[in-house]
């Protein structure tokens, strides 16, 4: 008898076992029967796992055994984290809340399982584990270190209780991300007087008549806090009461009632702090830290404090400028700027000083025009090929579908069902071989988180019999829409965004690690960020802007002038823009290092006095960050004690960039070494040696500072 291959997918389409998921059938209503069979099919796998001895405890019963059998569960809980992260509705947030106990119980009960735990160390030591070699060796000493580091010594109450703040802290940030949503979501500003406008771009002005108009204000321009259309605002509006609206809704992003993030915040620290002592470390950026690149939290603020003092003079001398060409400007006395007038009298300065507009670069980077362009440009660099397949949406409560037939180069084949109509499909190929396929989706929806990330949904790579499973892949991002039907035009800003996440894309597509769990971008923390950041190098460089920065309605290149004005530009007030990421590093490391210190003080007074030095000086203290920053507080860990690790990679790819600036930066060589002992190898080998194989020597830490003009 021949087995119905799609009675999988009718019953549990969050399982199925096809390459491809079928969205339109990926609903609410099916997420809980979908995790509760998968939560009862982990479970008797893992009964029978915690059975085995004697001869039985080998690599493939016990440790890939162990990775196979919450495989499903990972990947289905993980497909409905991403639809409340595109999709977000409230019978999806209502199945998500309903299942985010059991689920987070049940991965948190893995490392404390007494008898688990004994079969692991069992296996540990027998013969065939002691002899292990290479990735298997090193399968073998992170997945006891997992265990360690996540209680599995713990006495039993203290397991109950870490237990119990593992649930706690996925449910608060959980409310903490749904809060930063719903208040961005809350605001919206509707313009009907043109003259208020003044200043503003015709692309913005575009984008808040069409969003307005879709609300049934056709008269009116329409902003909202997405960041495509408040960020033009401040940038460009002349009008300062426009600005200061602008400025003072994004503040209470977090901060409005019903949506105050503030004991949240506070509940959440604590937790982790406890959670931290429970596993024998002083706070919670020595439990993140300790297997990473930094290994303590004292030595990733170290880092932090260092690079901010060498650029703080610099950093003064920005703000000092500033200050004087605003009042220059306007014919007024020096003054600390007003907070929404940075943004703008910036922009006014980077125009006068040389010439640069980054709205005047949107013509040549319209969104088609760049991927494609990154494509070929990755491709000839990586040894790779990208092509598009059409795509269909199909609209789950009518059924009615909509195909998008893909632009060249394409694969002649069935279109690929998406989530929303403006998701695109794409596969890679080295040769014949299908190394992965992924999804964009890059524009804004009050469905839709902000920000720009990259995921995964499928791992593949080499198998047993020879063969090589693809991977499967995502990017997303919240970047300025088409308007008219035309295709959307870019700043420059948001060009390097995307380059940034196809760099995390590739550490995924490109993996070849036959271990599931140590592929892709499964990789210390502070090392997982250097794929991403390096290719955003590509942007500035001549020869590589000439592949993608492309007129959208000539062809043309870039012409020289633009190009010099975006090269020159390249270093402005490079202090400011650095100390904007210190100041959140150390905010980070702050509210995770001195937890009881700082658990009674007040949150919008820490963020303005505590950290007056690493801001420019504003007439208006601003609501603190902490509410509304969501890499620290929408996961249980996240970035939390970790953000510093965008400027630590960032000095690993800037030391690793100088490669292809001394020997070609599209010299086909170089990249194929990135690919081969970088973007290849995952968490097979520890990260400082994956480094030094690919510079042939350790870090320099002054690249970074040279490359930005610090130095």
């Amino acid at each position: 008898m021949t087995p119905d291959l799609g009675q999988g997918i009718r019953m549990h389409p969050f399982l199925t076992s096809e390459f491809l998921f079928p969205w339109s059938r990926l609903t609410p209503a099916q997420i809980e029967p979908d995790i509760r069979h998968a939560l009862a099919q982990a479970r008797g796998s893992l009964t029978k796992l915690k059975q085995l001895s004697g001869a039985d405890l080998t690599f493939d019963k016990v440790l890939l055994g162990l990775e196979s059998a919450t495989r499903d569960l990972s990947r289905s809980w993980g497909l409905v984290s991403h639809l409340d992260s595109v999709l977000n509705s409230p019978a999806l947030r209502q199945a998500y809340n309903a299942l985010l106990p059991e689920v987070t119980d049940f991965f948190t009960a893995l490392t404390l399982d007494a008898e688990l735990w004994a079969v692991l160390q069992a296996y540990a030591a027998t013969p065939e584990a002691q002899a292990l070699q290479g990735v298997r060796r090193r399968f073998l000493e992170e997945t006891l270190a997992d265990f360690r580091e996540n209680g599995a010594d713990l006495a039993p109450a203290a397991k109950q209780r870490l237990a119990e703040i593992n649930a706690q802290l996925a449910q608060r940030t959980q409310k903490y991300t749904e809060n930063v949503l719903d208040s961005t979501n809350d605001w919206e500003l509707f313009v009907t007087d043109e003259a208020t406008l003044a200043g503003l771009p015709a692309s913005a002005l575009a984008a808040a008549k069409q969003s307005a108009t879709a609300k049934g204000r056709p008269e009116a321009w329409r902003f909202t806090l997405h960041t495509p259309s408040v960020y033009p605002v401040l940038q460009y509006a002349q009008q300062e009461d426009l600005r200061q609206r602008c400025w003072e809704g994004l503040g209470q992003v977090g901060l409005k009632t019903p949506w105050d993030n503030t004991s949240l915040v506070r509940e959440i620290l604590t937790r982790r702090q406890e959670k931290a002592r429970l596993l024998g470390k002083t706070h919670f950026a020595d439990f993140t830290t300790a297997r990473r690149m930094a290994q303590n939290g004292q030595r990733a603020l170290r880092f932090i404090e260092e690079l901010a003092q060498c650029i703080r003079p610099k950093f003064a001398q920005e703000v000092v400028e500033l200050e004087a060409y605003r009042a220059q400007q306007v014919g007024d006395a020096v003054r600390p700027l007003h907070p929404w007038e940075l943004a703008y009298y910036s922009e006014k300065l980077r125009r006068e000083k040389h010439g640069f507009d980054d709205e005047a670069l949107r013509p040549w980077f319209p969104v088609d025009g760049v991927i494609a362009g990154m494509f070929k440009l990755f491709g000839d660099l990586l040894g790779i090929k990208i092509v598009a397949r059409d795509t269909l949406y199909r609209d789950p409560a009518t059924e009615a579908t909509q195909v998008v037939t893909a632009a060249a180069p394409r694969l002649e084949s069935p279109p690929v069902e998406v989530w929303h109509p403006e998701v695109r499909f794409y596969e890679v190929y080295d040769g014949a071989r299908h190394l992965g396929s992924f999804y964009t989706d890059w524009f804004p929806r009050e469905s839709k988180r902000g920000g720009a990330w990259m995921n995964f949904f499928r791992t593949g790579g080499p198998r047993p019999d020879g063969s090589f499973a693809p991977h499967l892949g995502l990017m997303c991002g919240n970047f300025t829409p088409p308007v008219a039907g035309q295709q959307a035009l870019l700043t420059h800003d948001e060009v390097t965004t995307v380059f940034h996440e196809f760099g995390h894309l590739l550490h995924h597509l490109l993996c070849e690690v036959e271990i599931e769990s140590l592929a892709g971008t499964r990789v210390a923390w502070d090392f997982v960020e250097l794929p991403s950041q390096i290719f955003e190098n590509w942007c500035w460089q001549e020869e590589s802007l000439a592949l993608f920065a492309k007129h959208y309605q000539t062809g043309q290149p870039l012409p020289s002038e633009l190009l010099a004005k975006l090269d020159a530009a390249a270093h402005f007030r490079a202090a400011s823009i650095c100390m904007r990421q210190l100041v959140f590093s150390k905010l980070d490391l702050d509210l995770h290092m001195r937890t009881d210190e700082l658990k009674d003080r007040d949150l919008d007074a820490q963020w303005n006095e505590d950290y007056a030095a690493w801001m420019p000086r504003t007439t208006r203290p601003g609501p603190a960050m902490a509410r509304r920053f969501n890499h620290l507080f929408s996961d249980a860990t996240g970035y939390a004690a970790g953000y510093y690790s965008y400027k630590w990679a960032e000095a690993l790819e800037a030391d690793a960039f100088t490669r292809f600036l001394q020997e070609g930066v599209l010299n086909p060589k170089v990249g194929r070494e990135l690919r081969a002992k970088i973007l290849a190898k995952g968490n097979a080998e520890p990260a400082e040696k994956l480094f030094r194989d690919f510079m042939g020597r350790d870090l320099n830490p002054e690249a970074l500072l040279v490359r930005d003009g610090l130095a």
